[in-house]
Parts: C-alpha cells; sequence; structure tokens
C-alpha cells in the first residue's frame, strides 16, 4: 500500500517570522481571458527584511506580461521604513489594499498597480503538496554566506478570477506557482550573520555529502567561470509542462556559467512524489550582453539531469520580450545593484528510465538575477583536451575590466605544443 502524500508545510511555515532579516511570499501564473482567449502572465509578490531598528523596509512588485502583443508592466513599491501589514485570522500578508490571504490549499490574491491601471484579483486552489528544496536533505534549509534560508513552494495551482486594465473587466483562468521563503542572511553582506553560523555549517555539511554522493569525479569536457555569475546571484526557471507534470530549477552560479550545478532540479509527475535531482549540469544556449550593466545573461538554457536510473533533459527558452527589475544597492564600493531579468517562455526536450522515453513540452519562466559588480564582465572558459586529440587544455580568458583577451594551449601528448596569443581590447 502506498503512503499518503503528507503536507510539509505545518501553519507556521506559512505565517510570518519576524524578526527575520528577509522574508517573501510570491505568485507567479499563466492565464488566458475568457473574452477573448487571449495569453497572459504574471508575477507579483511581496518581500520584507529586518536588520535592526533603523533597518528595516519593504517591497511589493507586480509584472504582467501580454504575450499575445509582446508587450508587459512593471509596478515596483519600496519603503526602507516600514514592514508589511501582517494579520493572522485570516493569515494575510497586505500593504495598502494589495495582499495575499490564506493557507494551503486556498489562497486569494490581490495585485494593483496604480500607475498602469492593473488590478488581478485571483482564487488560488493549490494542485500539488507543497515541497521544501532540499526536503529530505536539510529540510528545506539552504545556506548563505554565513547564514541560511528556508525555501517553500508549490508547483501548480489552479487560479480563476478577473483581470481589470482601466475599468475594463476580463474573466480569467490559468495555473500558477506559490512560493514563500525566509531566512537570515545578508545580500550586500553575506558573512555578516554570524548568529546563524552553526546551523549554517551543519547545512553546508549535509548538502556538500549529497552532491559527492551523487557525482562521479571525472574531468569533464569544459568549464567555464564568469565575474556577473557571482555566488549571489542565481538562476530560476519554472516550468508547467503539457502533460500534467512540473519542474523546479534552481542554481546558485558561483561563478559557474558551464558545467555542474551547486542546485537543483525538482520533477513531479503527480503533484504528490517529487524527485530532487542532485546530478545535474546546465550551459547557457543563448545569451544576452547588457551594455548598461556590462554583463551576459541567459535568455535559453539547456539542463540535464539524473537520478539512479531516471535522466531528464529540457531547453527552457525565452520567447517574449524580457521585464528587467533594478534594485540598487547603496553605500557599497563593489556592488551597484540587483537585477532580475523575467522572460516568459517555452520548455522542451524528453524524460527518460528504463523504460521509456517521453517527449516533454510546456510553458516555462526563466528568471536569471544578478548581482553587479564595478569590474563588469570578466570569464574565463578551460576546454579539457582528451584523447584521441591528444591530452591538454585550452584557456580562453577574457576580461573586459583590464580590457584584455587571452587564448592559451597546453599540449602535452602526443607532442608538447604552447601557444599563447593576447588581445587588447577597447571597451
Amino acid at each position: 500500500m502506498s503512503k499518503k502524500a503528507v503536507n510539509p508545510w505545518k501553519t507556521s511555515d506559512e505565517e510570518e517570522h519576524f524578526p527575520s532579516i528577509i522574508e517573501w511570499w510570491c505568485a507567479e501564473g499563466f492565464f488566458k481571458t475568457k473574452e477573448n482567449n487571449q495569453k497572459w502572465t504574471f508575477k507579483g509578490s511581496f518581500t520584507e527584511w529586518y536588520e535592526g531598528k533603523n533597518k528595516i523596509g519593504m517591497n511589493t512588485n507586480l509584472t504582467i506580461f501580454d504575450l499575445e502583443n509582446d508587450t508587459h508592466t512593471n509596478y515596483f513599491l519600496r519603503d526602507d521604513n516600514r514592514k508589511l501589514d501582517i494579520k493572522k485570522d485570516p493569515f494575510t500578508v497586505k500593504f495598502k489594499d494589495t495582499y495575499i490571504q490564506g493557507k494551503y490549499p486556498s489562497y486569494k490574491i490581490k495585485f494593483k498597480d496604480p500607475y498602469n491601471k492593473i488590478e488581478l484579483n485571483l482564487n488560488y486552489k493549490s494542485k500539488s503538496m507543497p515541497h521544501w528544496v532540499a526536503q529530505d536533505v536539510s529540510n528545506g534549509y539552504l545556506p548563505m554566506g554565513s547564514g541560511f534560508y528556508r525555501y517553500g513552494f508549490i508547483p501548480r495551482n489552479d487560479f480563476d478570477g478577473e483581470l481589470i486594465i482601466k475599468d475594463k473587466i476580463y474573466k480569467i483562468k490559468g495555473e500558477g506557482y506559490f512560493e514563500h521563503v525566509w531566512g537570515d542572511f545578508s545580500y550586500t553582506n553575506p558573512l555578516s550573520t554570524s548568529s546563524g553560523l552553526k546551523k549554517s555549517i551543519s547545512i553546508y555539511s549535509k548538502l556538500i555529502g549529497w552532491w559527492i554522493k551523487n557525482h562521479n569525479p571525472k574531468i569533464p569536457n569544459s568549464l567555464k567561470f564568469s565575474t556577473e555569475n557571482n555566488p549571489l546571484g542565481y538562476d530560476w526557471a519554472w516550468a508547467i509542462l503539457d502533460n500534467g507534470w512540473s519542474v523546479f530549477f534552481g542554481n546558485i552560479l558561483f561563478f559557474v556559467m558551464k558545467g555542474p550545478i551547486t542546485g537543483t532540479l525538482i520533477l513531479t509527475k503527480d503533484g504528490k512524489k517529487y524527485t530532487e535531482f542532485c546530478n545535474v549540469s546546465f550551459q547557457y544556449l543563448k545569451e544576452i550582453y547588457s551594455k548598461e550593466y556590462d554583463i551576459y545573461y541567459p535568455t535559453e538554457i539547456r539542463v540535464t539531469a539524473r537520478n539512479k536510473k531516471e535522466k531528464i533533459v529540457l531547453n527552457f527558452r525565452n520567447t517574449h520580450k524580457i521585464s528587467k527589475l533594478v534594485s540598487p544597492i547603496k553605500n557599497q564600493k563593489l556592488w551597484t545593484s540587483f537585477v532580475i531579468y523575467e522572460e516568459p517562455g517555452e520548455v522542451d526536450g524528453y524524460y527518460q528510465n528504463d523504460k521509456q522515453k517521453i517527449h516533454l513540452s510546456g510553458k516555462c519562466k526563466i528568471e536569471p538575477q544578478r548581482q553587479i559588480s564595478k569590474l563588469g564582465h570578466n570569464s574565463l572558459q578551460i576546454d579539457f583536451i582528451k584523447p584521441p586529440r591528444g591530452v591538454g587544455i585550452d584557456i580562453d580568458f577574457d576580461s573586459h575590466y583590464l580590457n584584455k583577451k587571452i587564448k592559451t594551449t597546453f599540449k602535452f601528448t602526443p607532442k608538447p605544443h604552447f601557444k599563447f596569443h593576447f588581445k587588447k581590447i577597447n571597451f
């Protein structure tokens, strides 16, 4: 007899964890307007932070994408002098007349964009069980610098409601994603939270052990690193597949632009049982260069994940104009801002086990976050030369900060060979 799925979220898990340093609630979704069958997607969030009586603040954000006309609007409000309004019965996260209310499996959500005169009213009903990232490894706790956080999500929810644009009302129906995250860590100073260091060390130990257990040591074909992929940024993707499955992808970057991830891909076929893939690699199939921030960020990511007899390969691909949300960082010598790119798109690929191979397709959202530094783009790619071509390495170093591009080849067999090429670039 199979075990009945049990909700891992306690009532207290969904509520506020003040005075955590940071906490947020977020909802996303794809939907259609019933009147004209037009396609849309949205993201709405509430965030608050507390680093002492003089460092308290909140923000709320709503991004609406009109997928038919390939346009979007973005509303962002920040207040550095107050926290969110929180109520317990019923549990409500609120700012003015926007809110998320309820607990699993039912939520009422209202977001407003007063500048563009847009309002979104939703009745959320969860189809999936909640899940913690690294639930079976660290009970959902993840490390960040010397601190930690807990990351929970519900990957598939049905919702209906209304979209109001300049007093015109559209009835809507769609599928969405919901997450709640909190913890004691700082993006701007990740080593400052010494109070959680003991817990953080325990989490690092569990996750490193899990990673080593699921990876066979071998020399990869290629590795690529860059300064914009620093550990204070991440790549995130969520997908709802046409066959009813859903996928979560999260990768803390650690400067890597190609190769194994320090994160996870999580698959659920029925919304009850989750498979967390630890043996995961990625590569950027397409990138965009931002001259404003002197960085590259991905618009198409290929992810390959393996777990015992299972393998899943997915291409997350942006297909619409990209929304950008910028948060300046004050009083920092190296860092200038956070940038989150919202990229609605499509996903395809396949799933394979020892019995079958299933082709996959569906809708997805990609969200790369980058913490921008004054160093700009600097990258190092190492390609390993293997038999029968010989044994050696190719090194490609590209630095906008130093205005230099260097290519080097060290070949040891079948004939020792060294090649060096230097080029100055004007940037």
